[in-house]
């Protein structure tokens, strides 16, 4: 995979050329339908204007009436994690501002309701698809009525495993899990740690969530070794990644799991050095046990990703070590310039990455819809956030820095 290192941020308003579909050898995406009418009345649970703390999920709003570029359907898993808030708000902002028409929804976790919220967005005749999906294989039926409909589908985030998906937009996920073990190998200075040994435990992801194996992987990769050699010591002996899973990255789910292994193991005042979570909501979780049940009296090192505000406060205060971030306002303009490609009918290839004004690359090999079959990907590159560079987030124009230090997100 060539990466090209460019800047941070991309400009709403740059025009993409890109068109290549999974499991097709030619160039050429579905004919978009460029019905942008439609009737006036959103489906249940949308969201016309996303707002990252609307406390229902099932609250219904008209979409915007006025669209030049066409009618985009945007299905988002949950409101109640911060950063899928985050991302239905850039994506409605973006294609709104571009002069598209947008119908965003939130299915409570909920696969069938995501379904459902799909199925009405057809009914509406969307002319493009942007899915970010609970679970990558429970989408089967209505992919194919997408495909059907000669529908484009973007899989937004997370893969979704059927080959009407046309493309796939994401961060470089192994890479996330490789960030946080090369952490824990750097800050525990583990290549010169001689007959020293130190305790991890591991909380990773949902297993419905393709993106969860690749940051258990990616992590695991790199830990592996240490783990062999003596110099890392799992006291739980939990280390498959089905044993250490946290179904929906649930906070309280981790936080069970965590107080559990603390109590069995480490009740004796056992020293526990780190705890590697795949995710902000499940460190959360962790930390949360870590301060309430931890019997030691040492600072244990707690990887994350996704810079949730309640995780950089946390970091902040030195209960949480890190966070990969992922910006996901470019993961955003990325779709958008996407999906004005797919909807234009232009083509791609690699070389038009020069003109993203961001660190991101175009992989045709890594990710599958199903055997043999390659979804073209774009992949941005994250970042490990610690508290000497909380000041990289508020340079990106997200954050603002509080007088105490906290950081909010200003969307």
């Amino acid at each position: 995979m060539k990466r090209k290192l460019l800047g941070t941020l991309l400009s709403v308003t740059m025009a993409v050329s890109l068109l290549a579909g999974c499991g097709s050898s030619g160039d050429s995406a579905p004919a978009a339908n460029n019905n942008a009418g439609g009737n006036d009345a959103a489906p249940a649970n949308t969201e016309a204007a996303a707002e990252p703390a609307a406390p229902a999920e099932s609250q219904a709003e008209a979409p915007a009436t006025t669209a030049d570029g066409g009618k985009i359907g945007i299905s988002m898993p949950t409101q109640s994690l911060e950063r899928w808030n985050r991302d239905g708000a850039y994506l409605n902002d973006q294609f709104k501002a571009a002069g598209y028409e947008t119908i965003l929804t939130y299915s409570d976790n909920k696969s069938e309701q995501q379904v459902n919220d799909i199925q009405n967005m057809l009914a509406e005749n969307v002319d493009l698809l942007i899915v970010a999906a609970i679970d990558g294989e429970a989408l089967n039926m209505v992919m194919n009525e997408a495909a059907d409909a000669n529908v484009p589908v973007i899989a937004y985030d997370r893969l979704i495993m059927n080959d009407a998906v046309s493309y796939y937009v994401s961060f470089d996920n192994y890479t996330v899990g490789k960030l946080q073990g090369e952490f824990i190998v750097e800050n525990l200075d583990l290549e010169n740690a001689g007959d020293s040994v130190y305790n991890l435990e591991i909380t990773a992801g949902d297993p419905a969530d393709n993106n969860a194996g690749y940051f258990y992987h990616g992590a695991m990769d790199v830990l592996n070794p240490y783990i062999e050699s003596g110099t890392l010591n799992v006291v739980s002996g939990q280390t498959d990644f089905d044993t250490v899973a946290t179904e929906q990255w649930n906070t309280d789910t981790a936080l069970e799991r965590a107080q559990n292994i603390l109590s069995s193991y480490y009740a004796d005042g056992t020293q526990l050095d780190v705890w590697l979570c795949s995710n902000d909501s499940t460190a959360l979780g962790v930390a949360q046990a870590i301060t309430s049940d931890y019997a030691g009296s040492n600072s244990v090192l707690i990887t994350g990703q996704d810079g949730d505000e309640a995780n950089l406060k946390n970091i902040v205060d030195g209960i949480q070590t890190m966070t990969v971030y992922k910006n996901v306002s470019n993961e955003s303009v990325v779709t958008l310039s996407l999906a004005q490609a797919i909807l234009s009918g232009e083509t791609i290839d690699e070389s038009l990455l020069s003109s993203f004004d961001i660190e991101c690359a175009y992989d045709t090999e890594s990710y599958e819809t199903s055997a043999g079959n390659k979804c073209p990907s774009f992949l941005l590159v994250p970042n490990v956030i610690t508290k000497d560079n909380l000041q990289d987030l508020v340079d990106t124009g997200l954050y603002t820095m509080g007088e105490d230090g906290y950081l909010s997100a200003t969307n």
